[in-house]
């Protein structure tokens, strides 16, 4: 059985037990993890996780919480986090090299500030570099792949790098689904300062004026299905203005969920199973999910659930 004592004699970074998921997801909800840790930097990383996995402990990553909906019952297993020691980002002429827990926002910035031109794209999008180069984060008609040159991860516990060539990329996908991401260069050609500037004010607006505010959502819901959005499919099933106690589908954009103040985890997860059956029952299109569901228990069809404890 791992312990604290164990994991303490070979890893510098944050330990937290018991550590409430609440506060580190956008969505403000969430139970407690078994273990939290935060790494000191890439080789406290690979040390950590050779380690749960000799002990064969479930753990996944989460950055910014973002992307994520968490139990209310939270999650048996480790919640690793890169924000703190992956977040480093070096400047080499027209190449960048950033850890996988730097902010994409941060990242944008960076980039701009030293002329260069093709991150303007991500300005305004939560998260974190390594997730955005796992699911290929796109905006405005670019990828992040687009101007990657190489990722370095943990792949089957073993630290290794892979040029873009070695990667498949698609549509808010990537081949690096079941590796660890710990971080990736790019090269970006050189650019106006003040223009890329104005590109990135301009997009921030643009997301602000069609999308609700994302201190409280997790992002798009659901990705868009082939030839078609799934904000026009929900809509079109009269979902605008869906609520379920204090999570709600906002007017502005149906691919949203918000939290009002109080809903709960199986209250977001509710609405989810509502906009899935009804798009599916209307439109014959199963919506696949671009948000991650941690700590649910999974049924016989793949489908989860939330516990019967969290109804009322």
């Amino acid at each position: 059985m791992l312990s604290i004592d164990q994991i303490k004699k070979f890893f510098r970074g944050y330990i937290g037990i018991g550590e409430p998921l609440a506060r580190l997801t956008t969505f403000k909800v969430g139970g407690q993890a078994d273990f939290y840790f935060e790494p000191a930097d890439p080789g406290d990383l690979a040390v950590l996780v050779s380690l749960l996995n000799e002990n064969q402990f479930p753990f996944v990553l989460m950055t910014t919480g973002s992307n994520i909906l968490v139990s209310d019952h939270g999650y048996r297993g480790a919640v690793i986090n890169l924000e703190r020691g992956l977040g480093k980002i070096e400047f080499d002429g027209e190449f960048v090299k950033a850890g996988a827990g730097a902010k994409l926002a941060h990242f944008v910035d960076a980039c701009v500030e030293e002329n260069l031109h093709g991150a303007e794209m991500l300005a305004g999008i939560h998260g974190t570099l390594g997730g955005a180069v796992v699911s290929n984060e796109r905006a405005y008609g670019g990828t992040i792949s687009d101007h990657l040159v190489e990722v370095e991860l943990i792949r089957r516990g073993e630290p290794t790098k892979l040029p873009k060539e070695a990667i498949i990329f698609g549509y808010r996908y990537s081949s690096l689904q079941d590796d660890i991401v710990v971080g990736a260069s790019f090269k970006f050609p050189f650019g106006d300062k003040t223009e890329m500037k104005r590109v990135c004010r301009e997009l921030i607006l643009r997301r602000r004026e069609s999308q609700p505010d994302d201190s409280t959502s997790a992002g798009w819901i659901f990705k868009n299905p082939v030839m078609n959005s799934a904000a026009r499919l929900i809509e079109n099933c009269g979902l605008n203005g869906l609520k379920i106690r204090d999570a709600r589908v906002p007017e502005k954009h149906p691919n949203f969920i918000v939290n009002l103040g109080n809903a709960s985890s199986g209250d977001i997860l509710k609405i989810i199973r509502r906009i899935e059956d009804e798009v599916q029952t209307k439109f014959g299109v199963m919506l696949e999910l671009d948000v991650r569901l941690l700590g649910f228990p999974e049924r016989i069809d793949g489908r989860v659930e939330e516990l019967a404890s969290n109804e009322a």
